[in-house]
């Protein structure tokens, strides 16, 4: 049975809630990788909204194992919030396991990074300030907090004090901040130690196992291709690696078990923070889409910035992540429009450029070269096969496969599990 990441070909927020959830219906395990609670997934199941940030969309299929890996930096607090939000509902969650490499988003780490960001002022990044850029530096620098340091209070104590030798200094001294004392951090870093612990496990003997056996992972990325911290666009990117590579360094998987790569891409193109984006609308377009769409955080509720279709985008996702296919959600958003731009290539200064540019600065003044595709009228969230879809709507996702270079397999129709037009099986 296949090994499978699913992740976004756009800035997030494409919609691969719902492909995961799809997946893991048929799956036995699924994993979070990367990120931690500053991004989030909805899933609509029969008509009841589940809104996750740190918990893996599968854990809304009986009989799957969500699994949440070393690459994720867990908000124990917003955990547990999470878990009994669903438990609440009538969601089982007690086959939840988490890696016991994981990070902890100390209180610190929440407090440097929204001090941080308004220091920056105008070359703020926009950050979600939950802690989660810091607490990947912490990692990186070798003074984090682990999973497994929680259930040796010694150790926790040591680390705490070593990571405040450093962050006071810059709280008091550079953002005139008052210290934060080793007390009060071990007060909350311990208050769900024990609660967590029957879900702690060594996650990559557990996946490796499962492969070995014959089960089918799939692998969920938190953030999209253009904010991994390596190919997106930085500065304005997130703090870990949310493409394909990040799935095995991020799970402890090696990357000749993966069998399959699925992108997900909304079927316009939106995104949240600071850093460019070309086919931004800030016209009436742009609030049409924002508002049919309802294009506000999951996680933060902040309206999203939208535009459309951005072909050079989802090619460089297809090329950096090795896509075997691509899911295409929001369909059904594009009703009614006479006709859709489609960005298929770039200009700048003076130059048509087909594919991302080689730098950061060229990327920010690039103006989108569109072609305008034929729209459609006619409601398409029953169509359940590509032949019910208007002649116009099939011409559109034919036309977004050929200049996207990967195969469209799947497209979202509405926000419901069901609304869905499968042409190829993502598993077989």
């Amino acid at each position: 049975m296949p090994a499978v990441v699913v992740l976004g070909a756009q800035w997030g927020d494409e919609g691969k809630g719902k492909a995961t959830d799809q997946l893991g219906a048929r799956t036995d395990y699924v994993v979070k990788f990367n990120g931690g609670n500053n991004a989030g997934h909805t899933v609509v199941i029969n008509g009841d909204k589940y809104a996750l940030h740190l918990l893996p969309s599968g854990i809304l299929s009986p009989g799957v194992v969500p699994v949440i890996g070393n690459g994720v930096v867990i908000d124990l607090e917003v955990l547990f919030q999470e878990i009994d939000a669903l438990e609440a509902r009538g969601v089982d969650t007690s086959k939840l396991l988490v890696s016991s490499a994981a990070h902890v988003i100390a209180p610190y780490n929440r407090t440097v990074d929204k001090v941080t960001e308004r220091f920056l002022g105008k070359r703020r990044i926009g950050t979600t300030g939950r802690g989660i850029g810091p607490t990947y530096a912490d990692k990186i620098n070798r003074i984090g907090i682990r999973i497994q340091d929680l259930f040796d209070e010694k150790i926790l104590r040591q680390k705490v004090e070593g990571a405040l030798d450093q962050k006071n200094h810059l709280l008091v001294k550079v953002y005139n901040r008052r210290a934060i004392t080793v007390e009060e951090t071990l007060e909350e870093l311990l208050r769900y130690a024990e609660r967590l612990r029957p879900h702690v496990a060594d996650t990559p003997l557990v996946l490796n196992d499962a492969l070995d056996a014959g089960k089918t992972v799939v692998f969920e990325a938190g953030q999209a291709t253009m904010l991994d911290v390596d190919h997106g666009t930085y500065p304005f990117v997130t703090s870990s690696s949310a493409t394909a590579g990040g799935a095995c360094t991020g799970s402890g998987v090696g990357p000749t078990r993966i069998d399959r790569v699925v992108a997900v891409a909304k079927a316009y193109t939106t995104r949240v923070g600071e850093g460019p984006f070309p086919t931004e609308l800030f016209d009436d377009d742009g609030e049409w889409l924002r508002q049919t769409g309802g294009e506000f955080g999951t996680t933060t509720g902040r309206p999203r910035r939208c535009g459309w279709y951005d072909a050079v985008v989802v090619r460089y996702a297809a090329r950096v992540n090795g896509l075997t296919d691509l899911v295409l959600t929001k369909m059904d958003v594009l009703t009614g429009k006479e006709k859709i731009p489609v960005a298929v290539a770039y200009e700048v200064d003076g130059r048509r450029i087909d594919e991302m540019p080689l730098d950061q600065s060229d990327f920010h003044h690039a103006t989108p070269i569109f072609e305008y595709l034929d729209g459609w009228t006619e409601d398409i969230s029953g169509a359940r096969e590509f032949s019910d879809l208007p002649d116009a709507a099939q011409r559109y996702v034919l036309r977004l496969e050929e200049i996207s270079g990967v195969r469209i397999s799947s497209i979202g129709v509405g926000p419901g599990r069901e609304a869905t037009i499968v042409r190829h099986d993502l598993l077989s």
